[in-house]
């Protein structure tokens, strides 16, 4: 079972809303550091999301991976990480 993300709905409510207002200073040709300034909000607002739900795979499923005692089960679980974040930009 995965575990719940609820808690995040309202971080990207947040985002969804600061991306409809970079799209809005697009489309009334806003000054290209204001659009900026609001691209690199979005950029840390969704970092901080994808913090969140980082930390609670590693408690969850990697604990849970753990437990097993399965050496298989934790080094897929590691191994999905390190690609995942591995493509990090």
């Amino acid at each position: 079972m995965h575990p719940e993300y609820k808690e995040q709905l309202p971080g990207l409510n947040r985002i969804e809303g600061q991306v409809k207002g970079i799209k809005g200073m697009i489309e009334s040709h806003r000054y290209c550091v204001d659009i900026m300034t609001q691209l690199k909000a979005v950029k840390a607002a969704l970092h901080k999301v994808e913090q969140e739900v980082l930390k609670k795979h590693m408690q969850h499923c990697l604990r849970n991976a753990a437990a097993t005692g399965s050496d298989t089960e934790i080094n897929t679980k590691i191994d999905e990480l390190m690609k995942l974040l591995s493509k990090r930009i």
